[in-house]
């Protein structure tokens, strides 16, 4: 028996980026809800200062916002890369990490391509989103979900139909797409507005192979499409 006939939930993820202002509520969120340590992030949001086109076609200058998290991937390289199979993807289309069994060596966060993993440094062991896993027991959205003022977030079962990610997929689904195409990891997070209000080539701000770097949030690389300014990890230690 699959699991839409057993009713058990596959949870997806959708955001719509012409919701968002750029708040940070979702990440301090995140932080508050799973004990983030300073200088990591479970979830970021992004700023792209650039030229773009107002109401009536003028040239002017417009700032994009772009919130990041785990994908959830269908295709998780960071599954692939552990070498103590302490990552899976449950039946719930959730990715979670075993802190159990990890042994931190950061092979994870080397095969990710959107910076979502880092080492804890007080857990000693590789940490992300997990949707807050222990909300999801209990009925509860993840905290970003709750939090987010402008309702960017659209999340829940997607063997619902009348679920708030199923109704949006339904409306919108041919403006949603994913991040970074063509690393083929079949991403569960879609985004409304890529290619729109945010332009495609802020992908490059999302770093491959190391968590995200605490500088991208100075207003000095708001400009500027790169990941890397020196101060994020790089070595796979978090």
């Amino acid at each position: 028996m699959d699991d839409k006939k057993a009713g058990k939930p596959q949870w997806g993820m959708v955001l719509d980026l012409e919701r968002c202002i750029g708040c940070h509520a979702c990440s301090v969120a995140c932080k508050v809800e799973n004990s983030v340590s300073l200088g990591n992030f479970r979830t970021k949001v992004y700023y792209y200062d650039h030229q773009g086109k107002d109401a009536v076609g003028r040239t002017t200058l417009k700032r994009a916002f772009l919130p990041s998290l785990c994908m959830h991937c269908e295709d998780a390289p960071c599954l692939k890369a552990c070498p103590t199979t302490s990552i899976s993807r449950g039946a719930d289309g959730v990715v979670r990490i075993d802190a159990t069994t990890c042994d931190s060596t950061g092979d994870c966060i080397k095969a990710c391509p959107y910076g979502a993993i880092h080492i804890d440094p007080v857990a000693k062991v590789a940490d992300k989103c997990d949707w807050c896993s222990h909300r999801l027991e209990v009925g509860m959205d993840p905290a970003c979900v709750e939090v987010c003022p402008a309702e960017v977030f659209s999340f829940g079962d997607l063997n619902d139909p009348n679920s708030k990610v199923s109704r949006m997929k339904q409306r919108h689904g041919a403006q949603l797409s994913v991040l970074k195409p063509q690393e083929n990891t079949k991403p569960a997070v879609q985004y409304r507005g890529l290619g729109g209000v945010v332009p495609r080539e802020m992908e490059n701000k999302l770093p491959k192979g190391r968590n995200h770097d605490p500088f991208s949030y100075e207003i000095d690389t708001w400009a500027e499409l790169k990941s890397d300014f020196g101060s994020g990890k790089k070595d796979g230690k978090g």
